[in-house]
């Protein structure tokens, strides 16, 4: 039985044209929306599939009955019902209702409808059409859309819709904060054009996606967006979904989801507290290693190895010496006590390097330090690979030296000694927290040297 009367459809379609009505019957039957048309008597006149699955009446038992009461509402609401139905004739646009409908097994279905009038030829109501769904999947529709626009206004985390060429389609407004562009002016770009960095590992996240669905949980990316002062390493916190088109019938890749937060400065301070977790428990145990010394000047040295584990590739240790009276030296004079061997980082003292002077010359860093008793740090600065050579070999500092930090040795009011760290290329530069670090190992290692020399004074 066809979900429209066979009688009038040809007409309605075009004159003359074969298979007008099936047409009609197809095109209605295809609608995901449950439908169902009134003559101007208020007649059934069309029902499709739609509309037989939610309520179960099909489209022979439907058609030709004289709207809802008796089968389709309750007696005690069918004449409210077809009032409200037939209005939709009279008033202008649609009207929108919810009603209570009577299922084929006798149920109760809650549908939110839309009725709207159908004008004849001349302009005069011949009947009206009614698009029915249950009104808990309108409910889910408007909540998936409400969803959409919150995610894409107000959403506190950065969301971004990635076409299936890896490409931004659609931007909310906390992801262009964090990418630093326009709302507009990311979409249809290149990843690579907004991040310098990390953009490899986010296309390869995005294709697997695309191709084997989201990661069984979030993903914690380590990026480099550019900006106008220059590039910002951040980590986002993301996750990702894939999205499908729901009106195949295979399931056809739209593109990603991708939803991310940062959490920069969280991991920064997890960083921050592990590292001086590890400094502490140095500190700690070269205290006690340093305590089983019999002699001072080989506990300065015990200091010295725990202080250099993760924290530089090189240490050396001046102890400060009087210049003879007839000596052009400055006013610190210093006396090369350890170090670690050039070329091999580790705490390792070679050989013959001890008691000797050290020739640096005039404006030396650790030079430096000893006169003004403060920490003083230098880098090699940026160049061809040669120039940062020469700038180390200058300083008698071993060749893949380009951080270096100079740390006074006092104790009891008096200047002992200098203590350098070294850093090659492959590390950052010292940052204010490696001087703290750094001040307090001197401390240490001054206390050791002065008691060394009051032993030795006895």
């Amino acid at each position: 039985m066809s979900a429209s009367r066979r009688g009038g459809a040809t007409d309605e379609l075009g004159p003359g044209e074969p298979g007008g009505a099936d047409l009609l019957a197809a095109l209605l039957d295809g609608m995901d929306a449950a439908l169902c048309a009134f003559d101007a008597d208020g007649v059934v006149t069309h029902w499709n599939r739609e509309a037989e699955r939610i309520l179960g009446w099909s489209a022979a038992e439907a058609v030709g009955r004289a709207g809802f009461a008796g089968w389709a509402v309750r007696s005690a609401d069918a004449e409210e019902v077809q009032r409200r139905l037939m209005s939709a004739m009279r008033a202008p646009g649609r009207q929108v209702h919810e009603f209570a409908l009577v299922t084929k097994d006798g149920g109760r279905v809650l549908v939110r409808t839309q009725s709207a009038a159908v004008r004849g030829p001349d302009g005069s109501p011949a009947g009206l059409y009614c698009a029915f769904s249950e009104v808990h999947a309108q409910i889910d529709l408007e909540r998936s859309i409400a969803l959409s626009e919150a995610l894409f206004e107000d959403a506190s985390w950065g969301v971004v819709l990635v076409d299936a060429d890896l490409r931004p389609a659609v931007v909310n407004a906390h992801a262009a904060r964090a990418l630093g562009v326009g709302r507009t002016s990311a979409l249809g770009r290149p990843l690579g054009e907004l991040l310098a960095q990390g953009v490899e590992e986010l296309e390869s996240v995005l294709t697997h996606v695309l191709a084997e669905g989201a990661p069984p949980g979030p993903a914690e990316m380590w990026v480099a967006v550019r900006t106008g002062e220059g590039t910002r390493r951040r980590c986002w916190r993301s996750g990702f979904v894939r999205l499908a088109s729901p009106l195949a019938e295979e399931p056809v890749p739209l593109g990603v989801g991708w939803l991310f937060q940062d959490v920069t400065e969280a991991r920064q301070g997890e960083r921050e507290a592990s590292l001086l977790r590890f400094r502490s428990n140095q500190l700690h145990r070269a205290a006690r290693a340093a305590a089983e010394c019999e002699d001072p000047a080989e506990a300065a040295v015990v200091h010295l190895e725990f202080a250099l584990a993760g924290f530089a590739d090189h240490a050396l240790l001046d102890r400060a010496v009087p210049a003879p009276p007839d000596s052009d030296e400055g006013a610190v004079r210093l006396v090369r006590l350890a170090a670690t061997p050039a070329g091999t980082p580790g705490p390792d003292t070679p050989p013959g390097t001890t008691g000797l002077p050290v020739r640096y010359g005039a404006g030396h860093p650790a030079l430096q330090c000893g006169e003004r008793n403060g920490t003083v740090r230098v880098d090699a600065g940026s160049g061809p690979a040669e120039r940062p050579r020469e700038w180390a070999r200058a300083r008698l500092w071993p060749a893949d030296t380009a951080h270096a930090l100079c740390a006074v040795l006092r104790s009891r009011g008096r200047t002992l000694g200098v203590l350098t760290f070294l850093r090659g290329p492959g590390r950052g530069r010292f940052d204010r927290s490696d001087v703290a670090y750094a001040e307090e190992v001197a401390a240490r290692i001054g206390a050791a040297l002065d008691l060394a020399d009051a032993l030795r004074d006895q």
